[in-house]
């Protein structure tokens, strides 16, 4: 199982000559396993994953863990989409509201975006999820609903070999009197058990997030707390404040390392990054 980001909701390009590490696109994530292509997310990377895609595939999976805008954004964008020989797949969290298929025709349709559904050369396919277990092409899938204003889901891949959890927006401490000493109450706990490498949502400062309690995110240190209870041998943070630059993501994350002191890996995503589980990154 190999990972690659594309989008990881990264810092914005400096005005200056300097390079820009982290990257300004909002989420996307390719799983590529034996023959099939598995695409977590439609954040603006998406855009550009599609002009690089193995021209190979004919059916293409892209979950999604909610529908927020900037998980969607790119999904119009998609070249394959367009491309009449290749049969899209659409996993989303089910809600009570209305079903998958009409939150998604929301965005395609004026005047959000000018192409319909309909109007596509091949109907993508949806699958609506919840807490379910599912394969595709033989990659042991599940997923759970998570804390995050409105559904919300987190998916873990097994592929036997190695593990990968994706919870690119969530707020673990939330929900939890105890948090993150009490796996029972936590969000996402079994989702991240023992994982190998977890893609999780660090977007404040301890501080800030005292004023952002139930907005659906966490703090680097809630994270990294997160990832100790879990057990993960490798923590990736995602979702960063695009207000910051390089610069200030590298001191929050070194102030929160001092702090936490992890014995395990942690890392800033950074876009581009590409992890091998078959080698247990």
């Amino acid at each position: 199982m190999i990972i690659k980001v594309w989008g990881c909701r990264g810092s914005l390009p400096s005005p200056g000559p300097e390079n820009n590490i982290y990257g300004g696109n909002t989420s996307c994530v390719q799983i590529s396993y034996k023959n099939i292509c598995i695409i977590l997310d439609g954040g603006s990377g998406i855009q550009r994953l599609g002009k690089y895609l193995d021209s190979g595939f004919t059916e293409i999976h892209i979950l999604l863990t909610h529908l927020h805008i900037d998980h969607t954004m790119g999904l119009g964008f998609f070249q394959p989409l367009y491309d009449p020989n290749i049969t899209v797949h659409l996993w989303g969290p089910s809600a009570t509201v209305e079903p998958l298929l009409n939150r998604l025709r929301r965005y395609f349709s004026p005047p959000l975006f000018p192409v319909r559904m309909n109007d596509l050369p091949n109907h993508p396919v949806i699958h609506e999820i919840d807490n379910s277990d599912f394969e595709i092409g033989g990659l042991k899938i599940k997923s759970n609903y998570i804390c995050h204003p409105g559904a919300t889901l987190g998916y873990r891949f097994d592929d036997g070999e190695g593990v990968f959890t994706y919870m690119p927006d969530h707020e673990p401490a939330l929900g939890s009197s105890n948090f993150p000493y009490d796996p029972e109450w936590t969000s996402g706990f079994e989702l991240a058990r023992n994982a190998d490498l977890l893609f999780h949502d660090g977007e404040y400062t301890e501080e800030e997030y005292k004023s952002r309690v139930g907005w659906g995110h966490s703090s680097i240190d809630g994270a990294i707390d997160f990832a100790r209870l879990c057990g993960v041998r490798k923590l990736c943070i995602f979702h960063h404040d695009p207000l910051n630059s390089d610069e200030k993501l590298e001191e929050i994350f070194n102030a929160s390392m001092k702090s936490k002191n992890p014995q395990f890996v942690v890392e800033l995503c950074r876009e581009g990054a590409v992890y091998n589980l078959g080698g247990k990154e």
